[in-house]
């Protein structure tokens, strides 16, 4: 009964968040009957004060209706970027972060990010269960994640070169509250992750001292392993603080010295794979291939909804924007090789492992380790502890950038206090945010026994992969200036519907598969989520994007919701739980803090202002300032306006947002 409540508070809790973009912005076929309705707007507003005093006057009448109409505005708010160039590039890192990541430095981040001690362990767990089908399950799972990978490359490969992710691709092609909340999901899942991989690698880190006689025996559980728990939940272990305040540390330095800690890491981590494989394949039995998959198909489809989650961390490069020397061409690279990379060691670890050993003697805690000891190589044992310290190094550090970079960009944006977007001078990090990220993993890494959180983890990872997916979709209408609003729903509208569907189609499929219904019902959201993408492929228009292109669009981000959403339905039911308390609690944060502060415009004026080929001009008559630019693609007349009680913000493609009564930015792109 807890299941099925659990199941209908999620639904819902996920339809109301996707149903916000629903009201978002107006789509670019309204755009011509908008602009002449704002302009009469702005004529009002500035024809007389007797309007003004009208409109103050009815707003302190109605005070409550007022703060939700400001509420609702400021949520569906969404963010103007400027086109991608060369110029751009080198103009927004001039006084923020430095642009240090070559291809290399992408592809090793991804890899840092993805591979940690679970390359050693989850591959001998699912085995249990799957037999040698496993590999067949990591080839499945590693399938959807090229699929999800593709609409990241596209969108890290077409947005301005900035920190932001899967926040950035939301506040842009949807509005601010979604945004907000993704931000908000993707964080707890990094902060508890970053705790629990610590004390992870404190344990591992003693069981290596521990291989020397001077300390067998002789190190507390407290320092390492984590002492025993008291009060329900608190378990002191010393030495995660430790380990996490040196990353910190070197973190804070720069990223060139934090990519080459991460480089030297992730290369002895993926050299010692490549040695387990190699030495490992001379110990292979073909006879333990047989049967291949002992439990049938749907242990294989099983497990590759648990090794999934091995793959996640390749959306790490995509926070590199701002700081790689290329991101247009070099993201897409990154994203895709670093993935293909950990596919290919993962499925060649699965080989071996469940060829050197019948699945039925797997050990459950170091199945890799335990197999290589009972072949008499028990050097390898000691070579796999010490690539999973390396591992889960790369892990943690990539995980702690990855989360100063997401506050650094809330911070520009006004939705977290200004301090989380300032940037050392001379190291060209968020030391700040770098440092607030730090204190956090620290307190629940030496406190707390965050283990007992697993099961909550993931939520983050496959929400922001589903709304990415959606971003490409809806992106690509946004390219469309052509189209016709239809008298009950417009092509926008009707477009993220689809989306909708084909997520709550998936949700319910990944419920019906989970506790074992009728499988009519299965095939039933299936065909339902089939004429979804159907309809999003024949009733919208799509462009093709400068830079790398995401294929078969909107078929393969279809895809990849759906299955994002379905593995979703496969987690623990406190997971569903924390998503819609913490979805809640978001919007509160938003409500009482975001909305007031938020200035999604800020980021496009300070990128007005760098660009080199300025030339300014003022006009003291009706605006304050008022700049053009010449010799480039695009004209851009800028103007600050401030004093306006209804601000209205015209940008590219005539898309309309209301701004905060205090001022307004106004863009038009000739």
């Amino acid at each position: 009964m807890l299941y099925i409540k659990c199941c209908i508070l999620t639904i819902i809790t996920i339809v109301t968040n996707l149903l916000i973009s629903l009201a978002a912005s107006p789509t670019p076929s309204a755009a011509g009957h908008s602009s002449e309705r704002n302009n009469i707007e702005i004529e009002r507003e500035m024809g007389g004060e007797k309007s003004s005093d009208h409109s103050v006057l009815s707003s302190s009448s109605s005070s409550s209706l007022s703060c939700f109409s400001h509420f609702w505005s400021s949520a569906l708010r969404s963010k103007i970027l400027p086109p991608h160039t060369e110029t751009s590039v080198r103009a927004i890192s001039g006084d923020g972060l430095v642009r240090r990541l070559g291809l290399f430095d992408l592809i090793l981040l991804g890899i840092g990010a993805s591979i940690g001690a679970g390359i050693f362990v989850v591959t001998g767990t699912v085995a249990h269960d799957a037999g040698p089908g496993v590999t067949i399950s990591f080839m499945l799972a590693g399938a959807s994640c090229v699929l999800n990978a593709l609409c990241y490359a596209e969108l890290a490969s077409r947005f301005p070169a900035v920190v932001g992710g899967a926040y950035l691709y939301t506040y842009t092609a949807f509005n601010e509250l979604t945004a907000f909340l993704v931000f908000a999901q993707l964080m707890l899942d990094y902060h508890i992750g970053a705790a629990s991989i610590a004390r992870s690698l404190a344990s591992y880190v003693v069981a290596v001292l521990e291989l020397f006689p001077f300390f067998k025996d002789n190190i507390p559980s407290w320092i390492g392993h984590g002492g025993e728990d008291f009060l329900g939940a608190l378990s002191i272990n010393a030495l995660a603080p430790i380990l996490l305040a040196l990353l910190t540390l070197v973190l804070c330095l720069g990223v060139g010295e934090s990519s080459v800690l991460n480089s030297v890491m992730t290369s002895t981590k993926v050299l010692i794979v490549i040695f387990v494989i190699i030495v490992g394949a001379f110990k292979i039995d073909v006879s333990n291939w047989t049967p291949f998959a002992p439990n049938g198909f749907k242990a294989i489809l099983t497990g590759a909804t648990v090794v999934f989650f091995a793959y996640v961390g390749f959306d790490a490069v995509a926070n590199s924007a701002e700081e790689s020397k290329r991101p247009q061409r070099d993201l897409p690279l990154g994203i895709m090789g670093s993935l293909l990379i950990c596919a290919a060691l993962y499925i060649g670890v699965c080989l071996v492992l469940t060829g050197m050993v019948s699945y039925q003697f797997l050990g459950e805690e170091a199945p890799l380790a335990e197999a290589f000891t009972s072949k008499g190589l028990k050097y390898v044992s000691v070579l796999i502890s010490i690539g999973a310290v390396a591992g889960l190094t790369t892990t943690l550090l990539v995980g702690l950038y990855v989360q100063s970079r997401l506050y650094l960009g809330l911070g520009r944006d006004g939705l977290l206090p200004s301090i989380f977007a300032k940037v050392h001078p001379t190291r060209h990090t968020p030391i700040h945010s770098q440092i607030w990220v730090g204190i956090v993993a620290c307190v629940l890494a030496g406190l707390f026994n965050v283990h007992v959180l697993s099961h909550i983890l993931s939520v983050g990872s496959l929400t922001g992969y589903s709304v990415v997916s959606a971003c490409v979709v809806t992106l690509r209408w946004k390219d469309k200036t052509n189209q016709v609003s239809r008298r009950w729903m417009s092509n926008w509208r009707e477009g993220v519907l689809c989306l909708v569907i084909i997520g709550c189609c998936g949700f319910a499929a990944g419920a019906i598969y989970r506790f074992n219904a009728s499988f009519i019902f299965l095939i039933v959201a299936v065909v339902i989520a089939i004429f979804a993408a159907a309809a999003l492929y024949c009733r919208q228009g799509y462009t093709d994007p400068p830079g790398f292109s995401c294929p078969w669009v909107p078929i393969v981000p279809a895809v990849c919701i759906f299955f994002n959403i379905f593995l979703f339905a496969q987690l623990h039911h406190e997971a569903w739980v924390r998503f819609i308390v913490l979805s809640v609690i978001s919007i509160g944060i938003y409500a009482f803090y975001g909305q007031y502060h938020a200035d999604p415009f800020l980021f496009c004026i300070d990128y007005l202002l760098k660009l080199p080929e300025l030339t300014w001009h003022v006009d003291v008559a009706e605006y304050d300032l008022v700049k053009t630019v010449g010799q480039a693609k695009h004209v851009w007349y800028a103007c600050l306006v401030f004093g306006w009680h209804q601000s209205i913000a015209i940008c590219h493609g005539y898309s309309f947002a209301p701004l905060s009564p205090s001022h307004c930015f106004f863009a038009y792109v000739v």
